[in-house]
């Protein structure tokens, strides 16, 4: 890419990757503090199923209406809302001293946190061309898996100096940062002091934006395209959800692993989530670079993604912690490389001014499939004595499952008509 076409939406992309970055800090903390919250606040793994439900039940209903917020009001003023309020939301788990407290403080995380991926690929498709959109959105979905390292580095860190209210002070202050970022630096492509000519052409090589228009619900959901993210986030988020939230939980009950040991594992899980999660979105533009067309790029970097997870239900016959670390490692990484791709089907079929919300619409059924699971994996484990290997079957076979849905519903990328 010559020089002279500049750079600034690529640093809009790393405001991006810093946001989802601590987003998945703050989401994160109570999953690698659960022994030490079980053990002093007499948790079951029901009553954290629950928790985790108020989490992903606030995440459910916020995000269509994120999204809305997102394309009505615009991304800069949006994304700084919700930041506040999941900022302020972190910071009251200092003060929670019960189950139902907690509950309150996740609802909130969750109703906040629910804006992120709305406004970031609303983001990505103003600031990218087509040809661009897959690999900023692996890069910026990344920083969860960023976030998901970060954690288990300096949570552990601040618990063990400082006490394990005050980690939740100290994750939710990076939020402020932030913030103060954000609104610095961020303006439309447009409308952006450091924006040239040449980079804003690159930017809008597929033609200008469409026209900020209000997209009904209804009209999106008659749109097969539409049905084919939703499913698709329905089918692999609760997986996701499962990975972020209870593998500390697995960890620690399968090889006792407590806040002193924790870190190692999980880094090295996340960090290859994060290389699945940019190998992803790149895998589709070098398939396009050379000479596939977007449809069979799209699906090919979707089925090896999709294929990735298959060996983590070979977790039934593992005994020792580092292979086990290493399937579980590959799972997070193809379920990045897929979540990449899945996000960047919406910006293939839909116009901008309705990005956000076709992205909400999915993240709610995405957060419904984790909230109806998160109790049920909190029973079963309560029934079966902490035996979390079969879960990992369920959630090896996932992707294939989707991606056969996805198909059926969209063979053929097409602009859908809304």
């Amino acid at each position: 890419m010559p020089s002279s076409r500049g750079h600034v939406r690529w640093y809009i992309c790393g405001l991006l990757f810093f946001a989802t970055t601590v987003n998945y800090v703050d989401r994160q903390v109570i999953g690698i503090l659960k022994p030490t919250l079980a053990r002093e606040l007499h948790w079951t793994e029901s009553d954290f199923g629950w928790i985790v439900f108020a989490f992903q039940c606030a995440y459910a209903l916020m995000m269509p209406l994120a999204g809305r917020l997102i394309d009505a009001i615009g991304t800069r003023l949006g994304y700084a809302l919700a930041v506040v309020v999941w900022s302020s939301a972190s910071m009251f788990h200092s003060i929670a001293r019960s189950t139902a407290q907690f509950m309150v403080a996740r609802f909130a995380l969750g109703a906040g946190e629910a804006a992120n991926f709305p406004a970031a690929i609303r983001t990505v498709a103003d600031w990218f061309p087509l040809k661009e959109r897959a690999l900023a959105t692996g890069i910026f979905n990344s920083g969860s898996n960023i976030g998901a390292v970060v954690a288990p580095l300096l949570v552990p860190a601040v618990a063990l100096h400082l006490g394990w209210r005050a980690t939740f002070l100290v994750t939710g202050g990076l939020d402020v940062v932030w913030l103060v970022a954000w609104l610095a630096y961020y303006r439309a492509p447009e409308r952006h002091p450091a924006m040239g000519k040449a980079e804003l052409e690159w930017i809008r090589t597929d033609g200008a934006p469409e026209p900020s228009r209000r997209v009904a619900w209804l009209d999106l959901l008659r749109t097969r395209a539409a049905w084919a993210f939703i499913m698709g986030k329905f089918m692999t988020d609760p997986v996701w959800w499962f990975y972020l939230f209870w593998i500390p939980g697995f960890l620690h009950r399968a090889w006792g692993l407590n806040l002193n040991s924790l870190g190692p594992p999980l880094v090295a899980i996340y960090a290859a989530a994060d290389v699945g999660s940019i190998g992803g979105g790149a895998l589709s533009r070098i398939l396009a670079a050379r000479g596939w067309s977007a449809n069979p790029a799209r699906k090919t970097a979707m089925l090896i993604c999709a294929l990735g997870p298959l060996p983590v239900m070979s977790l039934l016959f593992v005994k020792t912690l580092w292979p086990a670390v290493a399937l579980i490692g590959l799972a997070t990484a193809a379920h990045q490389g897929w979540s990449a791709n899945l996000y960047t089907l919406v910006s293939d079929t839909f116009p901008r001014s309705a990005v956000a919300s076709v992205v909400g619409l999915g993240g709610f059924a995405g957060a419904v499939g984790g909230m109806v699971t998160a109790p049920l994996v909190g029973y079963w484990l309560d029934f079966s004595h902490g035996y979390y290997r079969p879960l990992f079957v369920v959630a090896s076979v996932a992707y294939v499952a989707a991606l056969a849905v996805i198909q059926l519903l969209v063979p053929t990328l097409a602009r859908a008509e809304v």
